[in-house]
């Protein structure tokens, strides 16, 4: 285990500085957004457009991946979105910012691809979960780092641009310039949705269900956070603890994981968090 921990080091160090600015790039968007009087329908329309770039970079990847290898993907992928964000501060429009989130998304939905095939490339069944949930600790970790960033500038400049445009040119020098090898790539049977469905339902719907509302808990925190009046300081804590929750417990989910039915942990997983969320919901409720 630890072995196979040092071989993707300097990938979880990229990592960790890349979700650092994704998550300062993300939270400053929604904050700005109300600043500039976005309306809801295209703030919601600025931050859906991220994983409308994580579907078409999730089928383009794979091609750029067999053609120049992992690493210069890793590579071209992080500059991209490392201008992307400058470009924010430039043209404050939301149908530019929702052009420029298509093209942010594209970018980390390849960068994760590559990260991901690394981390099962140097993992095996047994210590798979733990390895991919170390992965994830050092991620979300980094994401959670990020809304706390927004403290250090003012959200109407151009400050936190450059920062997360920074943290994001910064993390891909370790994988650029680490020793150990890429995973070589191996052409996949490629097959549709409703194959993967077959073959994993419950992943399939757990995938889905997951990503509708990590999105709308993560992108819009900043946003809840203002209409309510609370000032920076509050939003970033907000918005960074929402994050830190799945930081702590990966681990030991991972770890059920790897001794029991994987099926079993998702869904008692799902279940807590489905009561957990009923919870909140009540707790907010206005008194009748």
């Amino acid at each position: 285990m630890f072995a196979a921990i040092v071989s993707v080091w300097a990938l979880l160090v990229g990592i960790s500085l890349l979700m650092m600015g994704s998550g300062l790039q993300g939270s400053l968007l929604g904050v700005r957004a109300s600043v500039e009087d976005f309306s809801a329908l295209m703030t919601g329309v600025v931050m859906s457009s991220y994983y409308a770039g994580f579907v078409l970079g999730s089928v383009v990847t794979p091609r750029l991946i067999s053609r120049v290898g992992h690493i210069r993907v890793f590579g071209a992928l992080a500059s991209i979105a490392s201008a992307i964000a400058l470009m924010h501060a430039v043209f404050v429009e939301p149908i530019v910012w929702s052009a420029l989130r298509v093209l942010t998304g594209f970018c980390y939905i390849g960068l994760f691809i590559v990260a991901e095939s690394w981390i099962n490339d140097r993992s095996t069944n047994e210590n798979r979960g733990q390895l991919l949930s170390i992965y994830m600790m050092v991620m979300t970790g980094a994401m959670a780092t990020g809304p706390l960033l927004l403290n250090l500038g003012r959200t109407t400049g151009y400050d936190l641009f450059i920062l997360a445009s920074v943290l994001v040119s910064v993390g891909l020098v370790p994988v650029a310039l680490t020793t150990y090898s890429a995973p070589k790539f191996e052409e996949q049977e490629r097959f549709s949705l409703r194959k993967l469905y077959s073959i994993s339902p419950l992943g399939v719907a757990g995938a889905l269900i997951n990503g509708a509302t990590a999105g709308a808990l993560v992108w819009l925190a900043a946003v809840y956070g203002r209409s309510i009046g609370m000032d920076i300081e509050d939003i970033s804590i907000f918005t960074a603890a929402s994050i830190v929750g799945g930081t702590i417990l990966v681990w030991p989910i991972g770890r059920l994981s790897d001794r029991y039915d994987r099926r079993l942990i998702l869904t008692g997983v799902a279940l807590v968090g489905g009561v957990s969320a009923s919870i909140a919901a009540i707790a907010i409720a206005p008194s009748p």
